[in-house]
């Protein structure tokens, strides 16, 4: 699956730019994770702040929980994409990759 070597994690530039190579894996679905997650928090804890009384008829908090609950499986797929490719570039024993 990886053809990479493991990173160099010795010089603070090795450190630095596997940083930056793992806040890169699976940026979309923990961004909208995080977008859906805000706006339903919103939704549910202050929609008369806003003026938001009634979406279609709908109760805010309502679909500000229904959002929050459609938030959790984009978050957690972006956690285990990040798992998986840090087990994946992480192994050095490439006979013991599961």
């Amino acid at each position: 699956m990886f053809d990479h070597t493991p990173p160099d994690l010795s010089t603070r530039a090795g450190r630095k730019a596997w940083r930056h190579e793992m806040r890169m894996v699976a940026v979309r679905p923990r961004r909208w994770g995080l977008w859906l997650l805000t706006l339903g928090f919103l939704l549910v804890m202050a929609p008369a702040a806003f003026g938001v009384h009634s979406i279609g008829g709908w109760s805010p908090s309502l679909i500000g929980g229904i959002v929050m609950i459609a938030a959790l499986p984009l978050l957690i797929a972006g956690a285990i994409l990040r798992r998986r490719y840090w087990r994946g570039r992480m192994m050095t024993d490439r006979g013991n990759n599961p």
